[in-house]
């Protein structure tokens, strides 16, 4: 079984939609790690077999047996705790008014910061999470990985949306990944975080691969792009142009493989170029 990440360091460089091409070729399980903002289930509209509650850190609880002494307030480094009440959001659930309570009037509960879904849709397996809260995202989406996990016995691939950056929730995302697919852009922020993300996967020892999204909109930051590559041996597996169908596409909740004969023919030569590729990883 292979796992490959589709990465950028930025948002907004056409990732997810290069991600919902794939999912028509691929035959992997789809697993959509960018749990503050999912959105491959707009464009898959699967139906949810199963939805899983994700727990976060405890939350304190300050119940009626409270004597208002005060020794909670004071002793919580947070300030999450206010005329005897718990802030939930400054709460880190560490305990220390639990046990300097002296009328046991206050229990650290669950508390669920967001959900996973198991989803079918018609390219297969769509597993995917929603983050309420801020904590927890990278364990969220470690979690959603080996869900998908258990459902790649058949397919033996896992095809993976990464948020964009490199903070926590992408480390999570392509942490042991085989091969991390980086989609930038030609302009000067893209090919900055590019090189971030880059070296991110290369702390991790996965195959790094590229496909410059919009390369016609600066032809000389795609050349940028493409020396960048050609010095780092890395190879560029697609160029994609600029086309006002992606959006078309998202619109009519479709991937624009399905929407577009002619794009679909580019995205099934970069994909048969990336399944070359991880042959000579097996």
């Amino acid at each position: 079984m292979k796992e490959i990440a589709i990465a950028s360091g930025k948002g907004g460089t056409g990732k997810t939609s290069i991600v919902s091409s794939f999912a028509k070729f691929a035959e992997a399980v789809i697993a959509d790690c960018d749990v503050d903002a999912p959105n491959l289930h707009l464009i898959f509209n699967p139906e949810i077999e199963e939805a899983i509650p994700f727990e976060g850190m405890k939350v304190a609880e300050i119940n009626e047996r409270c004597i208002k002494c005060g020794k909670c307030e004071r002793n919580c480094r947070f300030n999450a705790i206010e005329n005897f009440k718990v802030i939930e959001e400054k709460c880190e659930g560490c305990g220390v008014c639990v046990s300097v309570c002296p009328a046991n009037a206050v229990e650290l509960k669950r508390r669920i910061i967001g959900e996973i879904y198991v989803a079918k849709s018609r390219f297969g397996h769509l597993i995917y999470g929603l983050l309420s809260s801020g904590e927890g995202g990278g364990k969220l989406v470690s979690q959603i990985r080996q869900k998908a996990r258990g459902f790649s016995q058949k397919r033996n691939l896992i095809l993976i949306d990464s948020p964009a950056g490199i903070g926590c929730h992408v480390i999570a995302s392509i942490t042991n990944a085989d091969m991390v697919i980086i989609v930038a852009e030609p302009n000067l922020s893209s090919i900055h975080d590019m090189h971030r993300i880059i070296e991110l996967a290369e702390h991790f020892k996965s195959k790094v691969l590229v496909i410059i999204n919009k390369w016609d909109i600066n032809e000389e930051m795609t050349e940028r792009i493409e020396k960048y590559c050609k010095e780092k041996n890395i190879k560029i597996v697609g160029k994609i142009p600029f086309d006002k169908k992606f959006v078309e596409a998202v619109i009519a909740g479709k991937s624009i493989v399905e929407y577009d004969e002619k794009i679909a023919n580019l995205m099934k030569e970069i994909w048969k170029k990336i399944e070359e590729e991880l042959n000579y990883l097996r």
